[in-house]
């Protein structure tokens, strides 16, 4: 079978369409190179207006278009307003000048590949309408066409790592397993090997099988056989596909290979990693549990547990490998122990592999009682300011104290916004605090967990939870001054401003 493989990178030419557009707040290199569009388009041929809004001054137009961030970007054309997502700077798309010179190189060598590998390239500003058929959403974009149906473009951007991934890409990703003694040597100790059996070349799931494959190639190695003796050998009929499961995964709970009924790649207790956690996202739509700890194949007991909970999936992760990531996401990095033991996020430290603790931990896991690991800056010391300061470990107990209204921002230390709102709210504080049923609060949303219903788009994020209301958070969308939040507070206050729980009855 000879596949012709296509890859085009869609190049942005000019910062803006014929628009014009406005620009919501100001983040450092984008405001300078904003001012240099709106010079540049000021004189050109066909002049287009840039202009810009402070959206903590202007509300109501921040509110009107939506802008949930800064900077926001929008463009009118034919009467209608709509997202800009082209580049961000004065002279056009930096990075697709940048591969233009190594996406040529490239083509030009790739052109003598046997079959010939052609590159092309469309202009998007151009070819809208083909841009949009390809939710093409950023530039440089690269899509990769097999068979005509485009894939995700995997590579590197210069030419030596664009000529070596389409190279690999190229004929199909299943393999030919000419005789038994191939099938044999197909296998892997540390790898998932995926064999499909078939009786002849023209079957149907076959050429399903190695499209398939082709999705798939960077992730597991496949490969196909013809042969009867293949198919009597490990007692499977024409049109099965089958799962090997690596040597060093081989466990007297399960058997070494399956055929696939489902997309279940892999073994009872496996090895978590960078190469392998897409086949685990699945399982954590009900429980994934994961050891860390210095992985060691040897380990007599990994499946000892698993065997017996087999509505939980096990997985084995490296402490090497994601001590300074997913552990510290966990709350593990620090623990001292030994071998840690985690499920979606929550954890518990041990001292060392105990099957009695894991599974008290696992049978409080189901049933919902334990108690999460949340995020956490340390608990503030009494304070006599107004604005009170929330952490993870107390967001519960202060915003989601029924008998109180509160106001709480989510801030970014580093956020400009942030800052100048900081003077308004100390003194919106300060013209409250008599309200002893009001709460002003604060928590920083980069340090600390937030409940889903707190939702951060941006910062500041604020919300207003009425004593009545405390699943439900109402988003405060009003006049940034002290006059406004005000206003808005007694507006909806329900247990302050003279108010009660019985009025709203």
């Amino acid at each position: 079978m000879k596949l012709q493989k296509q890859v085009f990178s869609v190049f942005a030419v000019i910062a803006l369409l014929s628009a014009s557009a406005v620009f919501a707040g100001e983040d450092g290199s984008d405001a300078e190179e904003y001012e240099k569009a709106a010079a540049r388009l000021k004189d050109a041929p066909v002049p287009v207006p840039l202009g810009k809004v402070d959206a903590t001054v202007n509300v109501d137009v921040a509110k009107r278009f939506d802008v949930s961030g800064y900077p926001t970007l929008k463009w009118k054309k034919g009467g209608e307003w709509s997202d800009y997502e082209g580049p961000r700077d004065a002279d056009g798309c930096g990075h697709c000048k940048k591969l233009a010179p190594e996406y040529e190189k490239a083509a030009q060598s790739l052109q003598y590949h046997d079959p010939p590998i052609p590159l092309g390239k469309v202009d998007a500003t151009i070819e809208t309408e083909l841009a949009k058929q390809f939710e093409v959403s950023g530039y440089p974009t690269l899509k990769m066409f097999r068979r005509g149906k485009p894939q995700e473009y995997k590579g590197g951007r210069d030419q030596f790592t664009i000529m070596d991934y389409m190279r690999k890409q190229s004929g199909e990703a299943a393999k030919l397993l000419p005789t038994v003694s191939d099938v044999k040597g197909f296998m892997d100790k540390a790898l998932v090997k995926v064999i499909g059996f078939y009786d002849n070349l023209q079957d149907e799931k076959l050429r399903l099988y190695m499209d398939v494959a082709n999705g798939m190639r960077d992730d597991v190695s496949f490969g196909y056989t013809l042969l009867p003796e293949a198919r009597d050998m490990y007692r499977v009929n024409p049109g099965s596909v089958v799962v090997f499961t690596p040597e060093k995964f081989w466990t007297k709970f399960e058997p070494k290979y399956h055929i696939l009924k489902t997309e279940k790649l892999t073994p009872l207790v496996g090895q978590y990693s960078a190469q392998s956690d897409k086949f685990y996202a699945e399982y954590t739509k009900n429980i994934l549990c994961l050891a860390f700890y210095t992985v060691d194949w040897s380990f007599d007991y990994r499946e000892a547990v698993a065997k017996d909970y087999k509505d939980i999936k096990f997985a084995i992760a490296s402490e090497e490998e994601y001590i300074n990531s997913l552990m510290v996401d966990f709350g593990l990095a620090d623990s001292g122990e030994e071998f840690n033991v985690g499920c979606f996020k929550e954890m518990e430290p041990m001292e060392e592999y105990d099957d009695d603790e894991i599974r008290e931990f696992l049978d409080k896991l189901k049933k919902g009682k334990l108690e999460p690991q949340i995020k956490s800056q340390p608990i503030p010391k009494k304070s006599s300011s107004n604005v009170k300061v929330i952490v993870g470990k107390t967001f519960d107990k202060i915003v989601g104290d029924k008998s109180k209204d509160v106001l709480i921002e989510m801030y970014a230390p580093w956020c400009g916004h942030c800052k100048s709102l900081e003077p308004i709210y100390k003194d919106l504080a300060k013209s409250v605090k008599k309200e002893k049923n009001l709460v002003i609060a604060k928590i920083d949303a980069t340090a600390n967990d937030i409940p889903d219903a707190y939702k951060v788009e941006g910062f500041p994020t604020i919300y207003f939870a009425p004593a009545n209301s405390k699943d439900a958070p109402l988003k405060f969308e009003g006049d940034r001054t002290v006059e406004g939040f005000k206003k808005y507070l007694e507006e909806h206050a329900t247990v302050s401003f003279g108010k009660s729980l019985r009025d709203e009855l």
